[in-house]
């Protein structure tokens, strides 16, 4: 699978720091058997694997869905002392790892920390009659960690101390992670640039400005790093100052403090996504129907019909390698953090920078409902 590729296949030698994609995201939540109900139901997700106190587990209970490539792990504490209670009292629910696929987890961490990173579990080794998988973190901005992991010659369920759970199939909507969006606060964006750069080997792909990224009241600011391959993209948000409370800040408020803001995922056609996830109860930010009045000119011909884009609330843009389709769903808790974005991909490698404006607009339309522009 190209988001967990088989990481008995080595990287060029050259390279102290071979990154094979994003294994699989994990949040940490209240409740795991309502969070992965939620993922299957709503977004069509199967159910692969989990873990509990059946399971051995004594302080956490985890779920582990699957849609295509994209693979999430739903935790939820089994006690109030649990680490996973801490955060999820500190953030409510929301992204506590990105894994990283890598092909010697042990040298990862090593590399890691030599440049500069802070460890936060030593390399492991997990192992059952499945096989082997190593394992050790890092950290980065807030409490999210990086998790490296080294699967190739492990061929269970996802991990040793997991069982399988047959789930049935997914809807067939959704194949890859595309990125992750991190927010930080005021001016430490270029820092948190510089850890990706110096740590992972990571380069800046685009860099947005507060002039590009703004409407009449608040505005933000972003640069995107990326493997040297392209597997692995986070975009870093920081506010700009505003005469209001921008997206970021309010995250920040109410996540308390840095973390995971979107988790954009691709899919091979959206309009067929958005029209089976909104039947389905999933709730997308909605577009000004004054967005569509030249959107054809402005982007030109593309495969899709201008008229399903209206109807459903999708945003198109075009550069220089090709176009894109994205659309932005509310936040899929109480509180106003974390979201999802749906992509469909036809030569673009960019972000959607002619939408911002609509998407900024969008977000602080949803700001002002709950009071907190």
């Amino acid at each position: 699978m190209s988001t967990q590729p088989d990481a008995a296949v080595k990287e060029p030698a050259s390279d102290p720091m071979p990154l094979l994609g994003l294994d699989h995201i994990e949040l940490w939540v209240g409740n795991t058997v309502q969070a992965a109900h939620y993922f299957v139901t709503a977004y069509g997700f199967r159910e692969i694997a989990a873990a509990g106190l059946e399971t051995g587990s004594r302080d956490r209970a985890s779920r582990v869905v699957q849609h295509g490539n994209v693979r999430f792990v739903l935790t939820s504490p089994l006690a109030g002392t649990s680490p996973v209670a801490a955060h999820h009292a500190a953030h409510g629910d929301g992204v506590h790892s990105l894994s990283l696929a890598v092909p010697d987890a042990e040298a990862a961490y090593r590399t890691a920390l030599e440049r500069g990173a802070q460890g936060v579990e030593e390399p492991h080794a997990l192992e059952d009659e499945h096989g082997v998988v190593r394992l050790a973190s890092i950290a980065t901005y807030g409490e999210t960690v990086h998790v490296f992991v080294e699967r190739g010659s492990y061929d269970g369920p996802f991990l040793p101390g997991f069982a399988a759970v047959d789930g049935g199939a997914d809807l067939g909507l959704l194949t890859e992670f595309d990125h992750a969006v991190g927010n930080v606060e005021l001016g430490r964006m270029d820092e948190w640039v510089a850890f990706y750069e110096r740590v992972l080997g990571f380069t800046e792909m685009l860099h947005f400005s507060d002039e590009e990224i703004s409407t009449e009241y608040s505005a933000l600011m972003s640069k995107v790093v990326a493997d040297g391959e392209g597997r692995i993209k986070f975009p870093i948000n920081e506010p700009a100052e505003g005469r209001r409370k921008s997206q970021v800040d309010e995250y920040l408020e109410f996540y308390g403090g840095p973390g995971v803001q979107h988790i954009a995922l691709q899919t091979p056609d959206i309009v067929d996504a958005v029209r089976t996830l909104r039947e389905r109860g999933v709730r997308f930010l909605a577009t000004p129907t004054t967005y569509y009045d030249n959107v054809a000119e402005r982007v030109g011909e593309i495969e899709a019909d201008y008229g399903d884009l209206a109807q459903l609330g999708i945003l198109v843009d075009r550069d220089d390698e090709g176009y894109l389709l994205q659309i932005f769903t509310k936040p899929i808790g109480d509180r106003p953090t974390v979201f999802f974005e749906l992509i469909e991909r036809h030569g673009s490698r960019g972000f959607g920078a002619g939408n911002f404006k609509a998407l900024f607009e969008a977000l602080e339309r949803e700001q002002e409902r709950r009071g907190n522009l």
